[in-house]
């Protein structure tokens, strides 16, 4: 269970689409869990199939939300397994509009949907249009890497136009006044970066979360905060739901991935098993 049971979150307004899912957990005495994989990996269709196996695991219990990667040729926060794919994606075709195929596929299954985009593809797209059509496919809203809310009008516009959360970042070196100001542009969740640097499987959860946890409540404590950057079992999930609300990985369900790839299969039990292994650790049963 969280280390605040007595936070709730009745702000319906603030928790837009995606925040129910952490609204939810909290209900259920536990952290959420939003699991990423890039869109396109090991190809369009197999990642579709991957992104509805972490919905599902192995007995139904799955991610609460997944966060769809769109590859990007300069990306500025991935680590090396997300860059890897990324890139056999870009190479093998992959376009912007398959974030919309993807979202569509997580969407039918019950689960929310949010992306993870840099935001020159979106620019490029047409920041309404991408909007538009991101609502229409079940979309409930962008982890922007790269965007800070002082240059995000144009976002800022479109979502509230078709209803979509906005998820800034914070890390441990944000000032104050930063954190402030990108929680009061945050609808929905806000994504704390736990260490500095890029994304990666580590074999421990960073010291640094509980402090940077601690300054986000302190200046919004209405809105939840999922904690990412390292977390690859069921017992560092475990760990981190003691001080989130909810626990984001990544690069460790790409590793599954990559060695289907390095052994030719489609096969997504090693997949389904960590999607397993982390619910336990975010239900405390790690």
């Amino acid at each position: 269970m969280s280390s605040y049971p007595n936070t709730t979150f009745t702000d319906e307004a603030r928790l837009g689409k995606s925040g129910h899912a952490y609204a939810e957990a909290r209900n259920e005495g536990r952290a959420a869990l939003v699991g990423y994989l890039p869109v396109g990996f090991p190809d369009v269709p197999g990642s579709l199939d991957a992104m509805k196996a972490l919905c599902e695991g192995t007995d139904g219990v799955g991610v609460d939300v997944v966060e769809v990667g769109m590859p990007y040729s300069d990306p500025v926060m991935d680590g090396l397994a997300i860059q890897h794919a990324t890139t056999r994606a870009l190479e093998r075709g992959v376009r912007t509009r398959d974030v919309l195929k993807a979202v569509e596929a997580v969407a039918a299954t019950g689960t929310r949907a949010t992306a993870m985009i840099y935001w020159n593809l979106v620019e490029t797209y047409g920041v309404d249009s991408f909007a538009r059509d991101f609502a229409n496919a079940g979309g409930c809203g962008l982890i922007t890497p790269d965007l800070i809310p002082d240059e995000a009008d144009a976002w800022m516009a479109a979502s509230e136009e078709h209803g979509l959360d906005r998820i800034f970042l914070v890390a441990p070196s944000s000032t104050d006044a930063r954190i402030a100001s990108t929680l009061d542009a945050c609808r929905g969740w806000v994504y704390a970066t736990s260490v500095m640097g890029v994304t990666g499987a580590r074999t421990s959860t960073s010291s640094a979360a509980p402090a940077l946890v601690a300054r986000v409540r302190e200046a919004r404590p209405e809105l939840p905060v999922g904690v990412g950057l390292g977390v690859s079992n069921g017992a560092q999930a475990a760990e981190l739901a003691q001080v989130a609300d909810g626990v984001i990985v990544g690069s460790a369900l790409v590793h599954c991935l990559l060695r289907n790839e390095e052994s030719g299969s489609r096969d997504l039990a090693e997949l389904r098993a960590l999607v397993d292994d982390l619910a336990r650790g975010v239900r405390g049963e790690a």
